[in-house]
């Protein structure tokens, strides 16, 4: 038997038990779930007869839309498949492109499946039970992607949280706890490892960590990015994405670094073309979406997660090359925090004495960092940059630098205004 047929043998059988788990939750959705019954009704598609019918006939879901239904339906909206008394954890998204965030409700058993999908992430980086020390370096803030990875790596692995913590603090307590896997964003795993050294007191050989497992960005499969964080640490670089909205859903693939495995038996994954919906040939780029098919109790069905990605199967699994390579808009991921273009504007225009406006996203160290310029009108007092600081702080979490301009200095729009300029 070829490599190849095998392959399509493998997939054949990964279809088969997708397809069972998905007609489970499109029959549960059809007549417990608010916001999908509602919607499958509305476009009057019956449950579907096939994975191929399905992708057909049921229409994707917007991240826009789920918006709308929460705030039509306060706090948590109706995209619940159980009642509300069955849920137990409560997350929430950092801000959507309303620069609104979402929260997200589950079941222990849709809780337990997306902790399933994080022991798969900790096997593929070839962690070792018993004998790892997981740190976490993370804040405790409603991030899914923290306690999930936290309570899934507590079943086999010492697990030390770091939030609360300095940089300084953070080494210090994996020197003396001998932590030997680092999880945090790609961007904070260069800012910590540059500080190893005379900048904290903390020396390299004092520290044990072997691997680490970045997530939040895209710099993960970055090669300048991962090979910079592999050189400060002394250690392997494993990349992973999720989202709040789904859960974890890739896992670097054992031998192609910064190609990113889909957890097929969790996720229902199609890579389209955005403009046609259509699927893509293997080899082409597109956008993910996604179906959740364990996390049943806050499902989604053919979700636009705005990922654009390279679609290859390799050894029978859908992979990403390159990882996340971008987003099909301009939002930008900046330390693990979506930033949208019409977020920031809404918070702008709530300080009536800006005149005009201008956001600029650029590189340091391969990742995407932001700082927005403004003019203000005559008579304004230049303190409001400081204010418009701390308002942008509070609503993302992030430090944008605000830098003030002369009058008139920033360009002027008669038509479609471009105040989002990407690599200056």
């Amino acid at each position: 038997m070829t490599d190849e047929v095998k392959e399509c043998m493998d997939r054949e059988r990964l279809r088969a038990a997708q397809w069972i788990k998905l007609e489970r939750i499109l029959r549960a959705v059809s007549g417990g779930n608010g916001f999908y019954g509602t919607r499958l009704r509305a476009v009057g598609v019956p449950v579907p007869a096939s994975l191929g019918d399905f992708a057909e006939k049921v229409p994707l879901s917007y991240k826009s839309e789920l918006l709308e239904d929460r705030l039509a339906h306060p706090p948590f909206g109706s995209n619940l498949t159980e009642p509300l008394a069955n849920y137990t954890r409560f997350c929430q998204t950092s801000g959507t492109s309303t620069g609104q965030p979402m929260a997200w409700l589950d079941t222990p058993q849709s809780w337990e499946s997306m902790l399933q999908c994080w022991r798969r992430v900790y096997v593929a980086a070839g962690l070792v039970p018993g004998v790892d020390r997981l740190f976490f370096a993370f804040s405790f803030g409603p991030f899914l992607g923290f306690w999930t990875a936290f309570e899934a790596g507590a079943t086999d692995y010492l697990v030390i949280p770091g939030g609360g913590l300095s940089s300084q603090g953070r080494l210090q307590a994996m020197a003396n706890y001998g932590a030997t896997v680092l999880c945090c964003t790609p961007t904070y795993a260069l800012r910590l490892g540059e500080q190893i050294g005379a900048a904290t007191g903390v020396e390299r050989q004092q520290l044990s960590v072997r691997k680490v497992i970045v997530a939040g960005e895209a710099g993960g499969s970055v090669p300048a990015v991962r090979e910079k964080i592999a050189r400060l640490w002394g250690a392997e670089v494993f990349d992973h994405h999720g989202m709040t909205e789904v859960g974890p859903v890739t896992y670097e693939l054992q031998g192609h670094p910064g190609t990113l495995a889909v957890i097929e038996e969790a996720y229902f994954a199609e890579i389209v073309d955005p403009k046609t919906g259509k699927e893509v040939a293997e080899g082409e780029c597109g956008e993910l979406i996604l179906t959740t098919l364990d996390r049943t109790a806050c499902p989604l069905l053919r979700y636009r997660t705005g990922d654009w990605v390279k679609k290859r199967i390799i050894g029978g699994r859908l992979c990403l090359e390159g990882g996340i390579l971008s987003r099909v808009d301009d939002m930008v991921v900046v330390r693990g925090v979506n930033v949208y273009p019409s977020a920031v504007e809404e918070i702008v225009r709530q300080f009536a004495e800006v005149d005009e406006f201008l956001v600029e996203s650029h590189k340091v160290d391969e990742m995407d960092e932001l700082r927005l310029r403004i003019e203000l009108q005559a008579g304004a007092d230049a303190s409001l940059a400081k204010k418009l600081e701390a308002r942008l702080k509070e609503a993302f979490s992030l430090r944008i630098p605000v830098i003030l301009e002369p009058a008139n200095s920033l360009p002027r729009h008669e038509f479609k205004a471009r105040r989002w300029q990407i690599g200056v």
